[in-house]
């Protein structure tokens, strides 16, 4: 589904409605609601609505495990860090258990460590889980009940950056991902990991978008140029909320768009 809104307020406030409808699923239907949560400007957007007096109260927190797509390899504390955010903009004003996140334990700072650990931090969770789809046709990857994607303005997602080694992983979870461009590593699940998710929500926001989101979305198939383009639900649900500055350039996929 790809849906435009006219300002990152409203798109914000729709993700906020479908994060807490798909939890309600995930809980009313295994008792526990499971989330890969995205850094950035626009996910923090979203996790503020949902901290607040409006979205708080909808759902019961003490049943929702959250996860993180990506992270730097910085302190737990960083201002670069995804968990800081997360923590500031969404745990704390809920009141969120720390047993119920699992960060990348960065603290480790040896990158290919750090993944493995979280690798099995997931393979354990899911695998213990009740009731959980995490072994549904064989399948030793996580099954996430929602994961959020952002957008970099290269076509990269979570941390899986145009030309890198963890673009072509086909069996692990999560990876150490070196970025050339950036001088160091990023940690990442992979696609394989993602792809295996229930739902998938893309939000991308602002001018800078537009040229590499009609790339992603009409252009000929390149996925080590377009990490994006790689991001094929394998039997879920693919939403991308989009507001009018970044689907300006749009043209093939007008037919698809839901107007706001």
């Amino acid at each position: 589904m790809l849906k435009v809104f006219s300002n990152l307020e409203e798109l914000s406030r729709f993700a906020a409605e479908k994060f807490i409808e798909i939890a309600g699923e995930a809980i009313e239907k295994h008792g526990g609601f499971t989330v890969a949560l995205a850094g950035g400007s626009t996910p923090k957007s979203l996790y503020q609505l949902l901290g607040s007096g409006e979205f708080k109260n909808k759902i019961d927190w003490s049943k929702v495990f959250f996860f993180f797509g990506d992270e730097r390899n910085v302190a737990p504390g960083d201002a670069e860090s995804n968990f800081r955010m997360a923590n500031e903009n969404l745990f704390q004003p809920l009141r969120i258990s720390v047993e119920n996140i699992f960060r990348w334990q960065t603290e480790i700072e040896n990158a290919e460590e750090i993944a493995e650990t979280y690798a099995e931090a997931l393979t354990e969770f899911f695998g213990r889980r009740e009731n959980s789809p995490a072994h549904e046709g064989g399948s030793d990857l996580p099954h996430f009940d929602l994961i959020l994607l952002g957008m970099g303005d290269d076509g990269h997602t979570a941390s899986l950056f145009p030309f890198t080694k963890a673009l072509t992983e086909k069996s692990r979870i999560a990876v150490e991902n070196w970025v050339e461009k950036l001088n160091s590593n990023r940690l990442t699940l992979t696609f394989p990991a993602i792809n295996n998710a229930s739902n998938i929500i893309f939000l991308i926001s602002g001018a800078s978008k537009a040229v590499i989101l009609r790339e992603v979305l009409e252009d000929e198939f390149r996925g080590e140029q377009l990490p994006s383009q790689n991001v094929k639900p394998t039997n879920g649900n693919l939403f991308w909320l989009i507001d009018t500055d970044s689907a300006r350039l749009l043209n093939n996929s007008l037919d698809e768009i839901q107007a706001d």
